[in-house]
């Protein structure tokens, strides 16, 4: 009988130690799966070439709080990021966005980042970029895209490439404009039907630039038959459908990276 209680101890513990190993395996398994997933993110950023504001004199570009908040949400989660414009080396700045009254935490740290400052002076051509290397695309508005990348075919195949791949796609702010000529497969404008936001006319206008701009981005999105909607000016507002991600303006940006980076999870 001693003899038989001994063999069930030796079991149960065998057992039990079995289990804690099975579990512990369990265990890494899923943190390497996940550190794996965050880490092969491969994200393409696209900012404008684009640095006049009409006929005005003043520069435009990309807005940098567009561009930083995103870049560093994904960069932090492991993402490999490739920035590109249209003609490709230096991206311009929007001065506006570089005031200390658009500062962010995001802007500050860009400010001491001598490498993705490198990445904007020497970024990729446009033309050269293919969607099958990368897991989305994201746009950094600014006013500059409303005259280059509105009118660039390559910009319009790559988006129309990454969205038949049912990739997801952003916009932030005058990014969205960038899609009035994107089609779907059928010849139907990619937004017809779709929920979208983007800079309000309400905003245009309390930066005095609707008789600058060569469009109005809202106007342009419902005459394209998208929903269009958008909170109060200046609010973060951030509108997901399908794959479809957009921004309203630039305090928007956080909420466009962070529903991007969940989508790609």
């Amino acid at each position: 009988m001693k003899t038989l209680q001994t063999i069930v101890v030796i079991l149960t513990l065998i057992t039990a130690t079995s289990c804690k190993e099975n579990t512990a395996s369990e265990t890494v398994s899923e943190g390497q799966k996940e550190i794996k997933t965050e880490k092969n993110m491969k994200v393409l950023f696209v900012l404008t070439s684009h640095d006049k504001l009409g006929d005005t004199g003043k520069k435009t570009g990309f807005w940098v709080e567009e561009f930083a908040s995103p870049y560093y949400t994904l960069l932090d989660k492991g993402a490999t990021i490739t920035i590109a414009t249209p003609k490709g080396g230096a991206a311009p700045v929007d001065p506006s966005s570089d005031s200390p009254d658009a500062a962010t935490e995001a802007t500050d740290r860009y400010n001491k980042d001598a490498d993705a400052k490198d990445k904007i002076a020497n970024t990729k051509v446009l033309a050269d970029m293919n969607p099958d290397d990368f897991d989305a695309v994201f746009y950094p508005g600014g006013h500059g895209p409303l005259w280059d990348l509105t009118n660039d075919a390559n910009s319009v195949a790559l988006i129309e490439k990454f969205d038949r791949q049912n990739k997801p796609i952003a916009f932030v702010c005058h990014a969205p404009a960038v899609l009035k000529d994107v089609k779907n497969e059928d010849g139907t404008a990619l937004v017809k039907g779709k929920k979208v936001t983007g800079f309000s006319n309400l905003e245009e206008a309390a930066v005095g630039l609707t008789e600058v701009v060569p469009l109005l981005l809202e106007d342009m999105l419902i005459e394209n038959g998208a929903f269009y909607s958008n909170g109060d000016k200046w609010a973060p507002y951030a509108v997901q459908d399908g794959n479809l991600i957009t921004g309203q303006n630039p305090a928007s940006s956080e909420l466009v990276a962070e529903k991007l980076l969940e989508t790609l999870k």
